[in-house]
């Protein structure tokens, strides 16, 4: 079997001194305001070739492939010369940019945690087919158990940088390892585990099915033992009427230890305590009060519904709020709700004070552990059950897909 990952020889942006106006977010987390506004610093910003706007009737695929070729062309992006992995500081989290094999998961090498959907795997197929270039990577973790990548990462961050750019608040800088430095580096070894990018590597492992030469897909990898690595929650907003979380107490009393989060409390900080060694929500209402749910050690949760197929999934906290919280709110009025998520709790609470929600839910984060059990027992997580911080930059090494 061929090697899991490998070197490659990466095409980087020419002009790196104006590289903060040229990169930008995964395509996923771009809404419309931003793909505008990304696409109004520069001409030559990644987001036109990864989120494409042909002028009126053009192909927009078509389009993004011929502005590829003249960017090209133009010199705009250069080729490197040698085989290289690109290491990238992103704040304090740090990871390398590799080559890896678009196999699928049935060799069991990578693992998801996800369920993907038809929409955007047909999307980013038809722009990989019309490009033929990975334009940004997935995110994949590394258990790395004795340590080296992360050693390694960090060796190589003590030096003066190749690049560097600022992008959503955070400094990046980049290092391409090449050469005798490269001979040493600990290339990550499987398993490895996809944190974000389910779509873009089954995409690009459908596409290597078409194509076998294309047999590689951009992946950037980061040490699970990295203490930049970053796992936020996804709480739930809730629109609708007759969905009064009052209304709900009688049940989760049955399930949960509910109080009330006393005033001046950072109800962050008391959620995380309060889930401390057991799963734990806090429900938000439009009168201002908070509530705190703990659950009971002696609930019975093999009585439940729709914990998932396996004992890891139905560990998760994200699964058994949705059972026993949020989907009792959903179903309490007939009308049909609106479910929305959102990674900050700030901006979850003053959705509930200001901005219509009829609750907000919500919950502490999703461990890297538990990630990696949901992966190896080959289950799926809920819904947005983990938001990896910061999101991978696209546009700072892009890979031709046929070396």
């Amino acid at each position: 079997m061929k090697e899991l990952v490998v070197p490659f020889c990466g095409e980087r942006y020419r002009e790196r001194e104006r590289l903060g106006r040229l990169i930008a977010p995964p395509y996923d987390v771009i809404d419309p305001a931003e793909r505008a506004r990304l696409a109004a610093l520069d001409e030559h910003n990644i987001v036109h070739l990864m989120l494409p706007e042909a002028p009126p009737p053009g192909d927009r695929y078509a389009w993004a492939a011929e502005q590829l070729a003249a960017w090209r062309r133009q010199g705009v992006l250069v080729r490197d010369a040698e085989p290289a992995v690109y290491v990238m500081a992103q704040g304090s989290r740090l990871g390398v940019f590799v080559a890896l094999a678009a196999e699928g998961y049935e060799p069991r090498r990578v693992r998801p945690h996800e369920k993907t959907h038809s929409g955007p795997k047909a999307d980013r197929l038809a722009l990989l087919r019309a490009t033929r270039t990975n334009l940004e990577s997935i995110f994949l973790l590394a258990p790395d158990r004795d340590g080296a990548l992360a050693h390694a990462l960090a060796e190589i961050a003590r030096r003066p940088q190749d690049a560097s750019a600022e992008l959503d608040g955070a400094t990046i800088r980049l290092w391409a390892v090449r050469g005798a430095d490269l001979s040493r580096f600990p290339l990550p070894e499987a398993p490895l585990y996809i944190a974000d990018g389910h779509h873009r590597y089954e995409t690009a492992s459908a596409y290597a099915r078409e194509n076998p030469a294309a047999d590689r897909v951009l992946a950037f990898v980061a040490s699970a033992r990295d203490p930049g690595l970053v796992i936020l929650p996804t709480h739930r907003l809730i629109y609708g009427s007759g969905r009064r979380p009052d209304a709900m107490l009688a049940l989760w009393r049955a399930w949960f230890d509910v109080a009330r989060v006393p005033a001046g409390v950072d109800p962050v900080a008391h959620l995380a305590e309060l889930g401390r060694d057991r799963t734990a929500c806090l429900v938000a209402s439009p009168d201002g009060s908070i509530l705190g749910l703990g659950l009971k050690p002696e609930a019975p949760l093999d009585q439940v519904r729709d914990l998932g197929a396996s004992a890891a999934v139905g560990s998760l906290d994200v699964a058994r709020v949705e059972a026993l919280v949020v989907k009792p709110i959903l179903h309490a009025d007939t009308s049909t709700p609106t479910l929305r998520y959102t990674a900050d709790a700030r901006e979850a609470l003053a959705a509930v004070r200001e901005g219509g929600a009829s609750a907000a839910v919500l919950l502490n984060p999703t461990r890297v552990e538990q990630v990696f059990a949901v992966a190896d027992a080959g289950d799926v997580m809920p819904p947005k059950s983990t938001y990896f911080a910061p999101k991978v930059p696209s546009g700072l090494v892009l890979k031709p897909c046929q070396e």
